[in-house]
């Protein structure tokens, strides 16, 4: 049946597919364009801040530390050196991205179901990718990890069709580098283990050898972990890497009980859903044609499972956050392809080639256009810095710019920075290093065994380092602070804090921030929401 629906789109499949694919790219640069010197948010100023570290040889857990893993942080690197440390070039390197994730749907689509239905999933992907509910124009991790999964899949099936080796080896490590990037990646290497050798297994084909395949697969898989583990025991901070990886990042997963993950996922999906909701019913119809019609072949097994062990990634931890719904999005594509590809298949029989093509093609161009017209106001309205209120506010990422410039103006290269908040876009705006790993308050503040501990080392940290400038950030989303958290560290600020002098406050409102510096420092704040720079005093 997959056959002759391939044989079906076989004349779709040459260079009119080709010049949608390149349509879809020219529309995904225009509509992203004005969207790339967005400020960066707090993910991404952590990774930025990595890259940043990187780069001047330092490496990750050293000034940085977070239980996720180190990949991300190259790739920042990587688009820092080539397109420059700043917001517009990150966001870049995320349309960069984006266009290889879409390039890469569309021949996983057209390898599998056809050209149809390759070009109709790199449209929905391309579209779903951007929406504002995944806060898709901002440069989160998991863009990168679906870059690398993506890869891993599409060598997978080239592999398990040519039977190679060195194709299983190649698989297994871009599926190994996307759970270096970020672990929810593991879904993916599980999902290509499950599928590869269930596939050597059932087919029976002369010549497979599915345990040489799977010892090769696995090879690869472990590769990019093993490369890490070394790289970051020659640099001296194995130990450090291995706590937050393994022992805290299992803490972590633990946190979240199963009425709250609920409760974040009901209300991520009706969002989600309602931006687009063309899009997705055709992911829905898409999923009933699977069961219809290929119910038991090659085709159900791939999208079925790929789609499930997507869901996983979503789901881990139970967080949901809406750019984890970044994960489903592939398989929201490939699913989405197959009602435009049933509905070729019955116009087909009427022998007009216009009508065949024409209108799925119609049909599909006006579903991608409600979805966008749906979110007109952000995608082509709003002023970048328009576009970061109404996805974060009250969180502090248009106001990082300007106080980052200020520190960058009046602080020496050597002078060190702590930020009492969470955020780590202030050390890459400032170019300051951190006085103290911890960049995040979030772990101090958990109902987790380390939380004490993890103040101590702060405190030890920042009084050992004695930094020139210190930031106080007033925002409960920088602290996350609950009834259970440990008072230490707030029993220990107001004494230090006698340390330093107020050079600076930033009062936040929803439309517009006040800034205020030396000589004329406004105190007390009249916003609820606050950050104060401060510097220390002479002497101290």
């Amino acid at each position: 049946m997959l056959a002759d629906f391939r044989r079906v789109n076989k004349k779709f499949a040459d260079w009119p597919a080709w010049l949608a694919l390149l349509l879809i790219i020219l529309a995904t640069i225009w509509l992203r364009w004005h969207l790339l010197g967005v400020a960066l948010e707090r993910d991404e100023g952590e990774y930025a801040y990595g890259g940043q570290l990187l780069l001047q040889g330092i490496p990750p857990y050293t000034l940085l530390y977070n239980m996720k893993l180190p990949g991300i942080y190259v790739l920042y690197a990587l688009m820092i050196k080539l397109l420059g440390a700043s917001p517009w070039g990150i966001h870049a390197g995320l349309l960069v991205v984006n266009i290889i994730n879409s390039i890469l749907i569309f021949l996983i689509g057209r390898r599998q179901t056809g050209a149809l239905a390759g070009v109709a999933a790199a449209g929905v992907f391309a579209v779903l990718s951007m929406g504002q509910p995944v806060q898709g124009v901002f440069a989160n991790a998991e863009h990168f990890v679906i870059m690398a999964a993506l890869s891993g899949v599409l060598l997978l099936l080239m592999a398990l069709d040519r039977q190679s080796l060195w194709g299983m080896v190649a698989a297994g490590f871009m599926l190994g580098c996307a759970f270096i990037i970020k672990q929810h990646g593991l879904f993916f290497i599980l999902w290509g283990a499950g599928y590869g050798l269930g596939r050597c297994l059932l087919a029976r084909r002369p010549g497979d050898r599915p345990w040489a395949w799977a010892l090769s697969f696995s090879l690869g898989v472990f590769l990019p972990y093993i490369i890490t583990c070394l790289w970051l025991y020659e640099a001296g901070v194995f130990s450090k890497f291995w706590f937050w990886t393994i022992e805290y990042a299992s803490r972590y997963s633990d946190m979240v009980s199963w009425a709250d993950a609920w409760r974040f996922l009901s209300g991520r999906l009706g969002d989600i859903v309602s931006t687009s909701p063309l899009l997705w019913l055709s992911s829905g119809a898409g999923f009933i044609i699977l069961v219809w019609r290929y119910r038991g072949s090659e085709l159900f097994w791939f999208l079925s499972s790929f789609t499930v062990f997507s869901a996983m990634a979503v789901a881990m931890g139970g967080y949901f956050r809406p750019h984890y719904f970044i994960f489903i999005l592939p398989a929201a594509a490939l699913l989405a392809g197959l009602p435009f590809l049933l509905l070729s298949d019955i116009m087909a029989g009427r022998g007009n080639k216009i009508i065949q093509y024409g209108l799925p093609v119609g049909l599909l161009i006006m579903f991608l256009w409600a979805s966008l017209y749906n979110q007109r106001h952000f995608l082509w309205e709003s002023t970048p810095e328009a576009a970061v209120r109404e996805t974060y506010w009250p969180n502090p990422f248009v106001e990082s710019l300007v106080i980052g410039n200020y520190l960058k103006t009046h602080a020496n290269k050597n002078d060190r920075l702590m930020v009492f908040g969470s955020e780590p876009q202030l050390y890459f705006y400032s170019g300051l290093k951190s006085a103290s790993g911890y960049i995040y308050m979030y772990p101090l503040m958990e109902e987790q065994n380390f939380a004490l501990t993890m103040q101590r080392e702060l405190i030890k940290e920042v009084e050992l380092v004695k930094p020139r400038y210190l930031i106080m950030v007033n925002i409960a989303y920088s602290w996350l602070r609950r009834r259970t958290s440990k008072p230490l560290i707030f029993n220990w600020l107001p004494g230090y804090l006698k340390k330093y002098k107020r050079v600076g406050m930033v009062e936040i409102y929803q439309n517009q921030s006040r800034y205020s510096w030396l000589p004329a420092v406004v105190w007390p704040p009249a916003s609820p929401y606050w950050i104060e720079i401060m510097r220390r005093k002479s002497g101290q």
